[in-house]
């Protein structure tokens, strides 16, 4: 029997959001149960320093994300 042909979906609950705030822009993900944010800089695509957080909802992520934004030099 073949293998099932890989799918390049991340998953049914997957949600993208972006916003901008100041000097930066705040992204935002569904995974699962949960929303994942981080910060970008200079039309950067890749997270500020690596960083990523997770909250309950996407307000909490997003939230939690600028803090930390805000708390960098």
């Amino acid at each position: 029997m073949a293998a099932p042909a890989q799918s390049n979906l991340f998953s049914a609950n997957f949600v993208r959001a972006m916003t901008q705030a100041g000097a930066y822009e705040v992204h935002s993900e569904a995974r699962g149960p949960h929303w994942v944010a981080w910060i970008t800089r200079g039309g950067s695509t890749k997270p500020e320093r690596s960083v990523i957080v997770v909250g309950a909802t996407q307000a909490e992520a997003e939230a939690a994300a600028r803090q930390w934004a805000d708390s960098q030099p």
